[in-house]
């Protein structure tokens, strides 16, 4: 498989694409004023200790208090057991089955190492765990641990068993590695100085978290760019560019240090035109805030996130099956399949997701679409779940969040709309305008008064509504002068008494008040 990756910097972001045979799997986005916190470790303090929820909450020193599930802490010291049973050897139970009730000992005001899984999102701070984790270019360091681990992806049951047998050689007790798939091949030397750099970051971490107080941080990841390089520059990845000089020094001198073969791939880019727009990434951004995505069969996806799940429909679109319609159906599931797939990557969608397939009446059929999605989201580096079809033509599954999702990168919460997509029809307006004169003319005797509209809104009311307007006027017994305002959103109004101006909208209690709710 060959694989690209492009890094575009502006003035306000940082954009990675990854591409795969030319195609666009992967985008990551990092505000310059929004820092990203997956991977950062806190000495932090234990603000609450909540049974019931089965978690606990620590002040890292962030807006709000970071979320601790108790099946995150991973550490003995803070895990207790009531089955003594488990107990005479000196070792304890881990219980991680989500019906069990872990007991912990923590307790308010204690200080912990906590390092971040998941940003924080929607109003809701950062997940954390207590298994401290530090990665390097070859290996994973994880203290407090006594295990040696190899990267499902090392395929070769020797090599895997000589790495194993370099880093037991080297690693010293109280600490676990993690073999990553980029040291496959490395001489013994090279894993023991990665080793050895990742021992000398602990030292300094524990250091420093021994001179402060909490809440603080004591180690910051490497930011996007960085990080997607550090994980993702496997010996596939047949080229880099990069359009800012500053990055790319940067990223050279990384390269130098830790894969000098790999940097004669890494390119400066120089031309006028944008990255991104050259290489045609620009136009599917654009197309990946869009719900609806067409595959080239003729049919089509509509992909509409939820605060609770995604919902994904298929349908048949302009498809046109010259055979019989079990047939169709699974030939328009089958690509469906391999797009969604590719979607949920791109778009960073996770949490509960729920797929309408076209209906198939064969189980068969019905098999061959969930083994086809399955072996697609084997490409996903996220931890998926994925259910066979119901009897109701639905597949569920789940995808691990760890960063916001491209749409919520990317854009913002309309303030017209409030998020819905949709606004009030002009006729519902006419209908609150109304209401609202009716209130106001019981309590208050004015004869004129201005009513502000959005532009298109006025016009419409004027030319179309005619007859509207002249009824509103004499039910009321009052003088509206129409005026266009483009302060005014389309689904609003405002009310101005005629003689000093003065707004009154307000004045009447309106639930919405002439907005929008």
């Amino acid at each position: 498989m060959k694989k690209e990756i492009y890094i575009n910097e502006s003035m306000g972001e940082t954009r990675i694409a990854i591409l795969e045979d030319g195609q666009l799997v992967e985008v990551y986005i990092e505000k310059h004023d929004k820092q990203r916190m997956v991977g950062n470790i806190y000495k932090g303090k234990v603000e609450n200790v909540l049974p019931g929820m089965q978690a606990a909450f620590v002040d890292i020193d962030y807006e709000v208090n970071a979320f601790l599930p108790f099946s995150e802490i991973e550490n003995s010291d803070y895990l207790m057991d009531d089955d003594e049973d488990n107990n005479r050897n000196g070792t304890q139970k881990f219980r991680r089955k989500s019906n069990d009730n872990i007991s912990v000992d923590l307790q308010s005001g204690q200080e912990i190492f906590v390092q971040v899984i998941k940003e924080p999102f929607a109003g809701k701070g950062p997940r954390v765990t207590t298994e401290v984790a530090i990665p390097g270019r070859l290996l994973v360091l994880v203290p407090d641990a006594n295990y040696i681990g190899i990267s499902k992806k090392v395929w070769d049951k020797y090599e895997r068993r000589r790495l194993k047998k370099i880093v037991h050689s080297f690693k010293q007790e109280g600490f676990g590695v993690i073999v990553r798939t980029v040291a496959e091949g490395k001489s013994e030397e090279t894993l023991k100085n990665d080793f050895d750099q990742l021992k000398s970051t602990w030292d300094r971490l524990q250091s420093k978290a021994n001179k402060t107080d909490a809440p603080t941080l004591i180690y910051e990841d490497l930011e996007t760019a960085s990080s997607v390089i550090r994980d993702l520059l496997t010996s596939d990845v047949e080229k880099i560019v990069i359009d800012s000089k500053k990055l790319y020094r940067k990223t050279s001198r990384y390269l130098e240090d830790v894969s000098s073969n790999m940097a004669n791939r890494l390119d400066l880019y120089r031309l006028k035109t944008p990255l991104f727009e050259a290489m045609g990434i620009e136009d599917e951004l654009t197309k990946l805030m869009r719900p609806k995505v067409w595959l080239k069969s003729g049919a089509y996806l509509i992909i509409e996130k939820t605060e609770a799940m995604v919902v994904v429909d298929v349908n048949s679109g302009r498809f046109i099956g010259k055979k019989e319609h079990e047939l169709n159906s699974l030939k328009i599931n089958l690509e469906a399949s391999r797009e969604v797939a590719r979607q949920l990557r791109l778009r960073d969608l996770s949490g509960l997701i729920v797929i309408d397939f076209i209906d198939m009446r064969l189980e068969s059929n019905q098999r061959k679409v969930y083994y086809e999605l399955r072996k697609e989201l084997k490409k996903d580096r996220a931890k998926v779940a994925v259910s066979p079809i119901s009897d109701f033509g639905l597949l569920e599954m789940t995808r691990q969040r760890i960063r916001l999702s491209l749409i919520d990168s990317m854009s913002e919460v309309c303030p017209t709309c409030h998020g819905s997509g949709r606004i009030i029809s002009k006729e519902t307006l006419i209908t609150r305008i109304d209401h609202w004169l009716r209130r106001y003319k019981s309590k208050h005797r004015d004869l004129r008064l201005i009513l502000l509209l959005h532009p298109e809104m006025a016009g419409y009311l004027k030319n179309d509504k005619k007859k509207v307007l002249r009824s509103l006027m004499w039910q009321n017994f009052v003088h509206l002068s129409i005026d266009e305002s483009n302060d005014v959103q389309r689904d609003e109004f405002r009310f101005l008494r005629t003689k000093d101006k003065k707004d009154v909208t307000d004045q009447v209690g309106l639930g919405n008040q002439g907005k929008s709710s």
